[in-house]
């Protein structure tokens, strides 16, 4: 998001621009036309809603939702890493290594004994192996604890909008 979007917080949503935003979530490609046409409006006041909606930052970005297993992408791991201390350029060190791994899907800072929290894909255990290694020589780290995921329940990122 850039520093050109308003401050989201001062914008009231009404039921037409929440209806605009789940129909997205469930189908980003979906024409202008087809979502004026399910949410009752004309096409012209949705395409400026869906712009307004964009503009003001609710709208991050649009992608395809791509089968990890398809791609032979069959280890999913979420390993929780702890630092040795919370000195900030340690810590700022390894988001930015860790933004710059694409087998990491996601890294959150959390609370409790650990520090963060990484979802991690892999084709093997041996590209685990290896990969997790990668994780474990960054300096501060003390302690990663990893659990391998045995089958993904439910996976996604649709907020839960009414």
């Amino acid at each position: 998001m850039g520093s050109d979007k308003q401050d989201s917080s001062s914008i009231n949503l009404d039921k037409t621009d929440l209806a605009i935003l789940k129909r997205l979530q469930q189908d980003g490609r979906l024409s202008n036309a087809r979502l004026a046409e399910e949410i009752n409006l004309s096409e012209t006041p949705c395409w400026r809603r869906w712009k307004s909606l964009e503009s003001n930052g609710f709208i991050e970005e649009y992608r395809a939702v791509i089968s990890p297993r398809k791609l032979g992408f069959t280890v999913t791991a979420f390993t929780q890493v702890s630092f040795s201390s919370h000195d900030l350029a340690l810590t700022d060190a390894f988001e930015s290594i860790v933004n710059d791994l694409d087998w990491v899907q996601s890294c959150h800072c959390i609370t409790g004994n650990m520090d963060y929290l990484l979802q991690m894909v892999f084709r093997d255990l041996d590209e685990f192996s290896e990969r997790i290694n990668v994780i474990r020589r960054i300096p501060g780290v003390r302690a990663i604890e990893t659990q391998i995921a045995v089958k993904a329940i439910k996976s996604g990122s649709h907020l839960p909008i009414e």
